[in-house]
Protein backbone atom coordinates (compact mmCIF):
# COMPACT_ATOMS: atom_id res chain seq x y z
CA UNK A 1 0.00 0.00 0.00
CA UNK A 2 1.32 3.47 -0.91
CA UNK A 3 1.78 5.79 2.05
CA UNK A 4 -0.23 9.00 1.85
CA UNK A 5 1.77 12.17 1.36
CA UNK A 6 1.30 14.71 4.13
CA UNK A 7 0.00 18.14 3.08
CA UNK A 8 2.58 20.02 5.17
CA UNK A 9 5.52 18.58 3.24
CA UNK A 10 7.77 21.27 1.74
CA UNK A 11 5.23 23.97 2.61
CA UNK A 12 5.80 27.40 4.20
CA UNK A 13 4.26 28.13 7.61
CA UNK A 14 3.56 31.87 7.35
CA UNK A 15 0.15 32.52 8.89
CA UNK A 16 -2.39 30.70 11.03
CA UNK A 17 -4.96 32.11 8.59
CA UNK A 18 -3.76 29.31 6.31
CA UNK A 19 -4.89 26.73 8.90
CA UNK A 20 -8.29 25.25 9.54
CA UNK A 21 -9.31 23.07 12.48
CA UNK A 22 -8.24 19.85 10.77
CA UNK A 23 -4.74 21.23 10.14
CA UNK A 24 -4.36 22.27 13.77
CA UNK A 25 -5.53 18.84 14.88
CA UNK A 26 -3.02 17.20 12.55
CA UNK A 27 -0.18 19.16 14.16
CA UNK A 28 -1.50 18.30 17.64
CA UNK A 29 -1.62 14.61 16.71
CA UNK A 30 1.94 14.76 15.34
CA UNK A 31 3.06 16.51 18.53
CA UNK A 32 1.51 13.77 20.68
CA UNK A 33 3.30 11.12 18.61
CA UNK A 34 6.66 12.91 18.85
CA UNK A 35 6.34 13.24 22.63
CA UNK A 36 5.70 9.49 22.97
CA UNK A 37 8.17 8.28 20.31
CA UNK A 38 11.24 6.24 21.05
CA UNK A 39 14.16 8.76 20.92
CA UNK A 40 16.01 6.75 18.26
CA UNK A 41 12.93 6.61 16.03
CA UNK A 42 12.28 10.31 16.61
CA UNK A 43 15.81 11.26 15.56
CA UNK A 44 15.23 9.66 12.15
CA UNK A 45 12.66 12.35 11.32
CA UNK A 46 15.29 15.05 10.83
CA UNK A 47 18.49 13.05 10.36
CA UNK A 48 20.81 14.79 7.91
CA UNK A 49 18.58 17.90 7.76
CA UNK A 50 19.57 21.43 8.75
CA UNK A 51 17.49 24.25 10.15
CA UNK A 52 18.68 27.72 9.17
CA UNK A 53 17.50 30.45 11.53
CA UNK A 54 17.54 34.18 10.81
CA UNK A 55 16.64 36.27 13.84
CA UNK A 56 16.68 39.99 13.14
CA UNK A 57 15.05 40.69 16.52
CA UNK A 58 16.17 39.56 19.99
CA UNK A 59 14.74 36.21 21.00
CA UNK A 60 15.41 33.60 23.63
CA UNK A 61 12.53 31.11 23.76
CA UNK A 62 11.55 31.04 20.09
CA UNK A 63 15.07 30.63 18.73
CA UNK A 64 16.17 28.13 21.37
CA UNK A 65 12.97 26.12 21.05
CA UNK A 66 13.46 25.89 17.27
CA UNK A 67 17.02 24.68 17.83
CA UNK A 68 15.91 22.25 20.55
CA UNK A 69 13.09 21.00 18.32
CA UNK A 70 15.48 20.36 15.42
CA UNK A 71 17.87 18.50 17.73
CA UNK A 72 14.95 16.46 19.08
CA UNK A 73 14.23 15.06 15.60
CA UNK A 74 17.91 14.42 14.88
CA UNK A 75 18.76 17.46 12.78
CA UNK A 76 21.23 20.31 13.17
CA UNK A 77 20.89 24.10 13.23
CA UNK A 78 22.89 27.08 12.04
CA UNK A 79 22.07 30.71 11.70
CA UNK A 80 22.11 34.33 12.75
CA UNK A 81 21.07 35.21 16.28
CA UNK A 82 22.82 38.58 16.37
CA UNK A 83 22.41 40.86 13.36
CA UNK A 84 25.40 42.96 14.40
CA UNK A 85 27.74 40.04 13.68
CA UNK A 86 26.22 39.19 10.28
CA UNK A 87 26.63 40.57 6.78
CA UNK A 88 23.40 42.56 7.18
CA UNK A 89 25.58 44.92 9.21
CA UNK A 90 27.50 45.51 5.97
CA UNK A 91 24.29 46.31 4.16
CA UNK A 92 23.33 42.91 2.72
CA UNK A 93 19.64 42.84 1.80
CA UNK A 94 17.09 40.56 3.44
CA UNK A 95 16.52 38.92 0.06
CA UNK A 96 20.18 37.97 -0.34
CA UNK A 97 20.47 36.80 3.27
CA UNK A 98 17.42 34.54 2.80
CA UNK A 99 18.76 33.21 -0.51
CA UNK A 100 22.08 32.27 1.09
CA UNK A 101 20.47 30.64 4.10
CA UNK A 102 18.18 28.57 1.88
CA UNK A 103 21.27 27.27 0.06
CA UNK A 104 22.86 26.18 3.34
CA UNK A 105 19.77 24.63 4.97
CA UNK A 106 16.67 22.50 4.39
CA UNK A 107 14.19 24.75 6.20
CA UNK A 108 14.42 28.41 7.29
CA UNK A 109 12.98 30.05 10.43
CA UNK A 110 12.76 33.86 10.17
CA UNK A 111 12.04 36.54 12.77
CA UNK A 112 12.03 40.10 11.47
CA UNK A 113 10.65 43.48 12.65
CA UNK A 114 8.99 44.35 9.33
CA UNK A 115 5.40 43.40 8.51
CA UNK A 116 5.28 41.09 5.50
CA UNK A 117 8.87 39.92 5.96
CA UNK A 118 8.08 36.20 6.22
CA UNK A 119 5.82 36.15 3.19
CA UNK A 120 8.48 38.04 1.23
CA UNK A 121 11.14 35.55 2.39
CA UNK A 122 8.94 32.63 1.30
CA UNK A 123 8.87 34.04 -2.23
CA UNK A 124 12.66 34.31 -2.27
CA UNK A 125 13.69 31.12 -0.49
CA UNK A 126 14.34 27.83 -2.25
CA UNK A 127 13.38 26.02 0.96
CA UNK A 128 10.29 26.15 3.21
CA UNK A 129 10.07 29.21 5.48
CA UNK A 130 8.62 29.14 8.98
CA UNK A 131 7.48 32.50 10.33
CA UNK A 132 9.04 32.97 13.79
CA UNK A 133 7.51 36.45 14.17
CA UNK A 134 6.93 39.11 11.51
CA UNK A 135 6.59 42.72 12.67
CA UNK A 136 3.30 43.38 14.44
CA UNK A 137 1.46 40.86 12.25
CA UNK A 138 1.72 37.27 13.41
CA UNK A 139 3.64 34.60 15.30
CA UNK A 140 2.00 31.39 14.01
CA UNK A 141 4.20 28.81 15.75
CA UNK A 142 3.48 30.53 19.07
CA UNK A 143 -0.27 30.30 18.41
CA UNK A 144 0.03 26.59 17.62
CA UNK A 145 1.97 26.13 20.86
CA UNK A 146 -0.69 28.12 22.75
CA UNK A 147 -3.60 26.08 21.36
CA UNK A 148 -1.80 22.83 22.08
CA UNK A 149 -1.14 23.95 25.67
CA UNK A 150 -4.81 24.79 26.17
CA UNK A 151 -5.88 21.43 24.78
CA UNK A 152 -3.41 19.47 26.92
CA UNK A 153 -4.11 21.40 30.12
CA UNK A 154 -7.91 21.73 29.73
CA UNK A 155 -8.52 18.55 27.66
CA UNK A 156 -10.44 20.62 25.12
CA UNK A 157 -10.61 23.99 23.38
CA UNK A 158 -14.27 24.19 22.37
CA UNK A 159 -16.55 25.60 25.05
CA UNK A 160 -13.90 27.56 26.95
CA UNK A 161 -13.88 31.20 28.04
CA UNK A 162 -10.51 32.73 27.26
CA UNK A 163 -9.26 36.12 28.44
CA UNK A 164 -6.42 37.87 26.62
CA UNK A 165 -4.84 40.62 28.70
CA UNK A 166 -2.33 43.42 28.10
CA UNK A 167 -0.94 44.78 24.84
CA UNK A 168 -3.57 43.86 22.28
CA UNK A 169 -2.58 46.57 19.78
CA UNK A 170 1.04 45.63 19.10
CA UNK A 171 1.13 42.02 20.34
CA UNK A 172 1.55 39.75 17.31
CA UNK A 173 1.00 36.67 19.48
CA UNK A 174 -2.47 38.04 20.21
CA UNK A 175 -3.49 38.26 16.56
CA UNK A 176 -2.20 34.80 15.72
CA UNK A 177 -4.00 33.35 18.75
CA UNK A 178 -7.27 35.06 17.80
CA UNK A 179 -7.05 33.85 14.19
CA UNK A 180 -6.40 30.34 15.50
CA UNK A 181 -9.23 30.45 18.06
CA UNK A 182 -11.68 31.51 15.34
CA UNK A 183 -11.66 27.85 14.27
CA UNK A 184 -13.15 26.82 17.61
CA UNK A 185 -16.30 27.45 19.63
CA UNK A 186 -14.93 29.74 22.34
CA UNK A 187 -15.85 32.98 24.12
CA UNK A 188 -13.03 35.53 24.16
CA UNK A 189 -12.62 38.46 26.54
CA UNK A 190 -10.17 41.19 25.48
CA UNK A 191 -8.80 43.22 28.39
CA UNK A 192 -6.45 46.13 27.76
CA UNK A 193 -5.83 49.84 28.38
CA UNK A 194 -7.92 52.00 26.05
CA UNK A 195 -4.81 52.99 24.05
CA UNK A 196 -3.83 49.34 23.51
CA UNK A 197 -7.17 47.97 22.36
CA UNK A 198 -7.21 45.42 19.58
CA UNK A 199 -6.84 46.92 16.08
CA UNK A 200 -10.37 46.76 14.69
CA UNK A 201 -9.24 46.45 11.08
CA UNK A 202 -7.14 43.39 11.94
CA UNK A 203 -10.00 41.42 13.47
CA UNK A 204 -12.79 42.38 11.08
CA UNK A 205 -13.12 38.83 9.75
CA UNK A 206 -12.58 37.23 13.18
CA UNK A 207 -15.53 39.09 14.69
CA UNK A 208 -17.85 37.11 12.42
CA UNK A 209 -16.61 33.82 13.88
CA UNK A 210 -15.75 34.58 17.51
CA UNK A 211 -17.76 35.77 20.49
CA UNK A 212 -15.74 38.83 21.63
CA UNK A 213 -16.20 41.25 24.52
CA UNK A 214 -13.81 44.08 25.38
CA UNK A 215 -13.04 45.80 28.67
CA UNK A 216 -10.37 47.84 30.41
CA UNK A 217 -11.26 46.20 33.74
CA UNK A 218 -9.73 42.80 34.53
CA UNK A 219 -12.09 42.25 37.47
CA UNK A 220 -15.09 42.34 35.13
CA UNK A 221 -14.28 38.91 33.69
CA UNK A 222 -11.59 37.27 35.86
CA UNK A 223 -13.91 34.93 37.82
CA UNK A 224 -15.45 33.39 34.69
CA UNK A 225 -12.32 32.67 32.66
CA UNK A 226 -10.99 29.16 31.98
CA UNK A 227 -7.79 30.51 30.42
CA UNK A 228 -6.04 33.76 31.36
CA UNK A 229 -3.57 34.65 28.60
CA UNK A 230 -1.30 37.47 29.76
CA UNK A 231 0.89 39.52 27.42
CA UNK A 232 3.74 41.94 28.01
CA UNK A 233 3.34 45.66 27.32
CA UNK A 234 5.92 45.84 24.54
CA UNK A 235 8.12 48.88 25.04
CA UNK A 236 10.00 48.28 21.78
CA UNK A 237 6.80 48.62 19.70
CA UNK A 238 5.86 52.07 20.99
CA UNK A 239 6.76 55.02 18.73
CA UNK A 240 6.77 57.26 21.84
CA UNK A 241 8.28 56.13 25.16
CA UNK A 242 6.08 58.58 27.04
CA UNK A 243 3.04 56.67 25.78
CA UNK A 244 4.61 53.43 27.00
CA UNK A 245 5.16 54.86 30.48
CA UNK A 246 1.47 55.77 30.69
CA UNK A 247 0.35 52.15 30.29
CA UNK A 248 3.28 50.28 31.83
CA UNK A 249 2.12 48.00 34.63
CA UNK A 250 -1.57 48.43 33.75
CA UNK A 251 -2.31 44.88 34.86
CA UNK A 252 -0.43 42.69 37.27
CA UNK A 253 -1.37 39.10 38.04
CA UNK A 254 -0.61 38.50 41.72
CA UNK A 255 -2.01 36.15 44.33
CA UNK A 256 -4.90 38.59 44.86
CA UNK A 257 -5.99 38.09 41.23
CA UNK A 258 -5.38 34.32 41.34
CA UNK A 259 -7.70 34.08 44.37
CA UNK A 260 -10.54 35.44 42.21
CA UNK A 261 -9.97 32.90 39.43
CA UNK A 262 -11.73 29.59 38.97
CA UNK A 263 -9.96 26.77 40.77
CA UNK A 264 -9.25 24.88 37.54
CA UNK A 265 -8.37 27.87 35.34
CA UNK A 266 -4.89 28.26 33.87
CA UNK A 267 -2.56 31.22 33.35
CA UNK A 268 -0.55 31.38 30.12
CA UNK A 269 2.04 33.87 28.84
CA UNK A 270 4.09 33.78 25.61
CA UNK A 271 7.08 35.12 27.60
CA UNK A 272 9.30 36.95 28.34
CA UNK A 273 7.46 38.51 31.25
CA UNK A 274 8.57 41.73 32.89
CA UNK A 275 6.30 42.61 35.80
CA UNK A 276 2.87 41.55 34.58
CA UNK A 277 2.90 38.24 36.52
CA UNK A 278 4.37 38.20 40.02
CA UNK A 279 6.98 35.54 40.77
CA UNK A 280 4.83 34.38 43.68
CA UNK A 281 2.24 33.16 41.16
CA UNK A 282 4.74 30.68 39.69
CA UNK A 283 4.07 28.13 42.45
CA UNK A 284 0.29 28.18 42.05
CA UNK A 285 -1.47 25.36 40.21
CA UNK A 286 -2.94 27.87 37.75
CA UNK A 287 0.51 28.90 36.47
CA UNK A 288 1.15 26.92 33.27
CA UNK A 289 3.39 29.32 31.32
CA UNK A 290 6.59 27.33 31.82
CA UNK A 291 4.81 24.14 30.73
CA UNK A 292 3.59 26.17 27.75
CA UNK A 293 7.21 27.00 26.85
CA UNK A 294 8.12 23.31 27.01
CA UNK A 295 5.20 22.35 24.78
CA UNK A 296 6.62 24.83 22.27
CA UNK A 297 9.66 22.62 21.73
CA UNK A 298 7.44 19.67 20.84
CA UNK A 299 4.96 21.55 18.63
CA UNK A 300 7.85 23.06 16.65
CA UNK A 301 9.46 19.62 16.37
CA UNK A 302 6.17 18.35 14.94
CA UNK A 303 5.97 21.22 12.44
CA UNK A 304 9.57 20.68 11.34
CA UNK A 305 9.02 16.94 10.98
CA UNK A 306 5.87 17.47 8.92
CA UNK A 307 7.54 20.03 6.64
CA UNK A 308 10.66 17.87 6.14
CA UNK A 309 9.03 14.46 5.59
CA UNK A 310 6.88 13.45 2.64
CA UNK A 311 4.77 10.97 4.55
CA UNK A 312 2.61 11.36 7.65
CA UNK A 313 4.24 10.62 11.00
Amino acid sequence: MIERLNDFYDQDIISVKDFDKSKFEKVFSATDKIMKMDPNERRELGRGKTLGYLFFEPSTRTRLSFQAAMALIGGSSLGIADVSSSSTKKGESLADTVRMMSIYSDVVALRHPLDGSSRFAAEISQKPVLNAGSGTEEHPTQAIQDLYTIKKEKNKIDGLKIGIIGDLKYGRTVYSLLYALSNYDVDVRLISPESLKIRADSIYEIQKKLSLKESTNLDEFIDELDVVYVTRIQKERFPDEEEYQKVRGSYKIGLDIVSKMKDNSIILHPLPRIDEISAEVDSTKQARYFAQAEYGKFTRAALLALVLNEHDL
